[in-house]
């Protein structure tokens, strides 16, 4: 087995040398499984917590660990106490991955003060196991051994100890089987909880820390569980860890024990001597009751029979009584143990190892040390965030499924939009829907940062890679899979389906302005969920930015009637930008439109149309009818008309064109860039042309109402229809 002593002695150095050379020697052992011992002198922590009313805050300071002192040998060493005791905060503290700045006190490693980089040099199992769900065991324990260890290892040395551990955890019919996800099948919770110390003990630590490792596992699979760590403890390992009520099979396991109640020392020694101690300051376990739970009894007041019976016996007990009752429990067990031989010989040996020894100008910062390179470690954090993807179908499949069915649901809907003013409107509303919906889409992207936070953190602080390793490592997969290839998927389904631009130049505009919008939507995704914990308070936020983004788009609302203080909006609108994009692809291939009629080529052009707005290509325009029984002059029909087409009557307009209506609402979103507004205008320009080229096929027909079908003049209502 490779020793990792290299990596650790190189690690400490490359900070700097206030290790020390005791430090050093514990670093460099040839007995890589040799723990070390742990000593606290004087460990205070606070916290500064805001109290009051929102307009009376106010900050005020906490305690959570007040004056531990004791020490801690290779051996399975437990902090026993009730919720709420500081049990997590001291192991917290001993593993140096607590914030420095509300602490005082000193951590010493066999008596030299703790490296600044001694959490990437220690081992640490959170309470809830942080391992690669779509992975298997031995991936799990590889994915570690690849980054903790030195690249000088050889890969067949790595393999090795990957077994050699296998064995040791007794995890070698799950080797290969995943551990699982709420989608996934996987190992059971204990296989799991081995997997994840495995993890840490992959690098042979100095000391192994765990944070209630029997939380959320029963009874024989916690009995497991700690049986492998007490073997690795006569191994020559020191272990501590943090438990709540542990049963008498695993009580016995302890080699010490510490007991703590808000945040002091009750007791502090060999775990078999506690209830004698107990005992010599009057309270003694009953025959056949497990200690751990004498123990929390006594601390939580349960014991006191006679204080309880004398509150009682007056008269009913409230709250402050319970309270302050309990309060004088802990202060008179707090200072049984200060008066204690048992305490007065842990002072004097603490005293020992910090005698000669100036631990004034030790640096309070924490540093992270990495044990491989960059290339190295995006390498590896790169195959598995790629491989979780493929594994992981909630992501991944189901998010080309979505797209590919949004498609064919927006192209039927749309399907082969016509060149008419209906037609008009189906494309805008199309581009519309397109662009928005690759908005919201990104929503998914936030569970990027939130479901793995645990993860990240846990890898990032143990020292596995760099923070801009992982980051990288997300954005380029969620980027490659689920933007990119949903977003081209889409594009080709819908595009040809609403029957667009029939150009290659147009569909590659479109395809690269969707797929901008998707990428411009997720990094503002991805920036809302870094701030938060929580997937739904992060989904709101989205859905509201997303709602006032779609609002000022530019079609919704005219953007230059909306109010001088709001107008600023419209510049962060993602999906104005890329509607305005998608329009030049968009608009119809007919540049020079074409006309199902030969004789519209000898038509008047659309300027003269528009120069003339009352003419509508008809031959003449007939005079009002003569009164009853008096024939219409000869002048006044001088022109003559096509026969069978009345004229229409001298009010009649023809309708607006649907593509200049629309230039109103273009003219609110301003021009991007300069060729941006010309494709603009050459766009509606087309479309003003086909439009009036086809209202000249229009003719006007009379409709008369039946109480005028019997006379023989009088106005008649005009009605335009389509020629066949």
């Amino acid at each position: 087995m490779a020793d990792t002593s290299v990596q650790m002695t190189a690690v400490g150095d490359q900070n700097n040398n206030m290790s020390g050379t005791k430090v050093s020697t514990i670093m460099s052992s040839s007995s890589p499984k040799q723990g070390a011992t742990v000593s606290f002198h004087n460990i205070n922590y606070s916290v500064k917590m805001r109290t009051g009313s929102m307009c009376k805050r106010k900050a005020t300071k906490k305690n959570i660990l007040i004056e531990l002192n004791g020490i801690m040998r290779p051996g399975l060493n437990a902090i026993l106490g009730p919720t709420g005791s500081g049990k997590s905060s001291f192991l917290d503290v001993l593993a140096a991955r607590k914030d420095p700045g509300g602490l005082s006190g000193e951590v010493l490693i066999d008596g030299a003060p703790q490296p600044p980089n001694f959490k990437c040099l220690s081992g640490y199992v959170v309470q809830d196991d942080v391992v690669m769900g779509t992975l298997t065991v031995r991936e799990n324990l590889r994915f570690s051994a690849a980054l903790r260890l030195p690249k000088s290892i050889r890969q067949r040395e790595k393999d090795e100890k990957i077994e050699r551990l296998i064995q040791e955890l007794g995890l070698s019919k799950v080797a290969d089987s995943r551990v699982g996800t709420q989608l996934i099948r996987g190992v059971s919770g204990g296989e799991r909880k081995r997997t994840s110390i495995g993890m840490e003990l992959i690098f042979d630590p100095p000391v192994l820390f765990l944070d209630e490792p029997t939380t959320g596992l029963d009874a024989s699979t916690a009995n497991s569980v700690l049986m492998l760590l007490k073997r690795m403890a006569n191994s020559g390992r020191t272990i501590i860890l943090s438990i709540h009520q542990p049963r008498y099979s695993i009580y016995r396991l302890f080699d010490s024990l510490t007991l703590l109640v808000g945040g002091r020392l009750v007791y502090h020694g060999p775990a078999q001597d506690t209830l004698k101690y107990f005992s010599q300051i009057g309270y003694t376990c009953e025959a056949h009751n497990n200690p751990a739970d004498f123990f929390l009894d006594v601390i939580n007041g349960d014991s006191t029979a006679v204080t309880l019976n004398k509150l009682y016996d007056s008269e009913e007990l409230d709250q402050e009584q319970l309270s302050s009752s309990l309060k004088g429990i802990e202060d008179r067990l707090v200072e049984e143990y200060k008066n204690s031989v048992s305490y007065k010989e842990t002072k004097s040996e603490l005293e020992r190892i910090v005698q000669g020894q100036d631990y004034s100008t030790r640096p309070k910062s924490r540093t992270v040390t990495y044990s491989t390179s960059f290339c190295h470690q995006f390498h590896w954090v790169l195959k598995r965030t790629f491989k979780n993807l493929m594994l992981n179908p909630q992501t991944s499949v189901a998010q080309v499924g979505v797209m590919i069915l949004l498609a064919l649901v927006v192209g039927a809907i749309f399907f082969g939009v016509e060149e008419n003013a209906s037609g008009i409107q189906n494309r805008m509303g199309a581009l519309f829907f397109i662009t928005t919906n690759q908005c919201f889409s990104t929503m998914s992207s936030a569970e990027l940062f939130i479901i793995e936070r645990k993860l990240f953190v846990h890898e990032y602080i143990s020292g596995y890679y760099r923070v801009s390793v992982y980051f990288l490592s997300k954005i380029l997969s969620d980027v490659l899979f689920l933007r990119t290839i949903p977003g081209i998927i889409f594009s080709c389904v819908v595009y040809w389906m609403i029957g667009l631009k029939s150009t290659p130049e147009a569909f590659f505009t479109f395809l690269f302005s969707v797929v901008l919008v998707s990428y411009t939507a997720t990094s503002m995704a991805l920036a809302i969920s870094a701030d938060q914990t929580v997937l739904s308070i992060a989904n709101i936020f989205m859905t509201i930015i997303f709602i006032f983004m779609m609002i000022f788009s530019g079609l919704l609302v005219n953007l230059p009637s909306v109010a001088g203080w709001l107008n600023w909006l419209k510049y962060f609108s993602i999906p104005r930008y890329g509607l305005a994009f998608q329009h030049i692809a968009g608009m119809s291939e007919s540049n020079s439109p074409s006309s199902d009629n030969p004789n519209d080529a000898q038509r008047p052009s659309a300027s003269a149309n528009a120069a003339q707005p009352n003419s509508c290509q008809v031959s003449e325009i007939e005079p009002a009818a003569a009164p009853r029984g008096r024939r219409p002059s000869r002048a006044a029909s001088h022109t003559p008309r096509r026969q069978g087409s009345p004229a229409p009557p001298p009010s009649w307009r023809p309708p607006p064109s649907p593509a200049s209506s629309y230039a109103s609402v273009l003219r609110s979103v301003p021009a991007i860039q300069k060729w941006t507004v010309a494709s603009l205008r050459q766009a509606l320009s087309n479309a003003d042309v086909y439009y009036s080229r086809r209202m000249t096929k229009t003719e006007l027909h009379p409709i008369h109402s039946p109480a005028e079908s019997g006379r023989q003049s009088g106005h008649a209502s005009w009605h335009p229809i389509r020629s066949a």
